[in-house]
């Protein structure tokens, strides 16, 4: 009957099929939630139906009215991003108070193999590593080569050393290529089925 805002993070909005629009962003930002509810760019606020979730690449897939939907995000290719090349973050970093913020970095490493301890499956993830500055609020939301197009998925940065040392410029995402290869199973399907063997 009364429910409160948990968690606040960004999403892209990928696809428009029909009277459904399509939203990519992290299962964090998601996971647990009631009810979903997205702010569009221009302020106008829309319920929202979750199509997926894959907590092991965390990310998520969430339906909306196409009726305020006119433009969607194209995906570039992130196996042809290099180290040094300019690259935006666009979110809501600490939440919706700084929606559509845009900060500008370069690509820091185009694949780095990271431990995502957030991941079930405890294994290590290959992720793009950007010193573009991402910050709690920024999860789900895009990462932009300067051709505008989505090349990464932002979702986690480094915030402190093991040893409490401050970091500055450590931010990861989702490589494109891996985001639309779950993405749509996820709305084919509903879910990501993975092979396993037990000995």
């Amino acid at each position: 009957s009364s429910l409160q805002t948990a968690s606040e993070g960004s999403g892209v909005i990928y696809k428009k099929s029909g009277n459904a629009a399509y939203i990519v962003t992290n299962n964090h930002v998601v996971s647990g939630a009631s009810a979903l509810q997205v702010i569009m760019s221009n302020g106008k606020k829309v319920q929202a139906e979750l199509v997926g979730t894959d907590s092991t690449t965390d990310l998520a897939v969430l339906k909306i009215s196409a009726a305020n939907v006119t433009t969607v995000a194209k995906f570039g290719n992130s196996n042809s991003i290099k180290a040094g090349q300019d690259v935006l973050a666009i979110g809501s970093p600490m939440g919706s108070e700084y929606a559509n913020t845009v900060t500008k970095g370069i690509i820091s490493a185009p694949k780095r193999t990271i431990s995502a301890s957030s991941s079930n499956s405890g294994t290590n993830t290959t992720v793009i590593q950007t010193d573009a500055a991402i910050n709690a609020g920024n999860s789900g939301g895009p990462l932009v080569n300067m051709a505008g197009q989505v090349i990464g998925i932002n979702s986690m940065k480094l915030a402190s050393a093991s040893q409490g040392t401050s970091v500055e410029g450590m931010g990861f995402s989702i490589p494109s290529n891996e985001v639309v290869r779950v993405i749509n199973q996820l709305v084919a399907n509903g879910k990501i089925t993975r092979p396993s063997l037990g000995i």
